[in-house]
């Protein structure tokens, strides 16, 4: 049996996934799939913390922010 990107097994053909869907979906099977969020991403956002464009916007000054959505403006809306 074939392995995913994750190392678990899944059926080759169409009809065995189909089967291991229902099996999933009526719970006799578990998913066997883990949750791909960072979990200091997740403990971040429960506490409102930032990660990520928000961090890098706001240690950025309104004015450099500004310069930085023109650029984006421009290259948006530039003729090709």
């Amino acid at each position: 049996m074939p392995r995913g990107p994750k190392g678990e097994k899944r059926p080759t053909d169409v009809i065995g996934t189909a089967v291991m869907v229902a099996r999933i979906a009526t719970g006799e099977i578990e998913d066997g799939r883990e949750s791909v969020k960072d979990p200091a991403a997740v403990s971040l956002g429960r506490r409102g913390g930032l990660k990520g464009g928000k961090a890098r916007a706001a240690t950025m000054s309104p004015k450099k922010r500004a310069a930085i959505a023109r650029k984006a403006a421009r290259a948006r809306w530039k003729k090709p």
